[in-house]
């Protein structure tokens, strides 16, 4: 079981709140959310340090948000299906989500999340 802890943070004027999984360690992170049940509203991943993910072996799509160091959002590949890649050089961490998750909660790049800690 990973440990959870949920995060707040505000985005298009409106306050969000998403309950975070930690995948920080190597077993963890080389599992991510193979053979787990898919994420709903309001649940996340963060895999750290991570730049590129691949759903090899899931049945379901995710949104992927690469983000720095600091918690600055780089970069949201939305709706991402079984059996794809994505990445980005820059970032240091993921934070996966159930797929339509980013737009709801306002997650674009520019958006800082509280991540920088974790």
């Amino acid at each position: 079981m990973l440990k959870t802890i949920p995060i707040e943070f505000e985005a298009a004027a409106a306050v969000h709140r998403l309950d975070v999984m930690l995948a920080t360690t190597a077993l963890a992170r080389m599992r991510g959310l193979l053979a787990r049940p898919p994420l709903r509203g309001g649940q996340a991943m963060f895999i750290s340090p991570c730049n590129l993910i691949h759903t090899l072996g899931m049945a379901y799509a995710i949104d992927v948000v690469f983000v720095r160091r600091d918690g600055l959002v780089l970069k949201v590949a939305r709706d991402v299906g079984p059996r794809r890649m994505r990445g980005h050089w820059g970032a240091a961490s993921v934070l996966e989500l159930a797929a339509g998750e980013a737009e709801r909660c306002a997650i674009a790049p520019g958006v800082r999340l509280p991540l920088g800690a974790l």
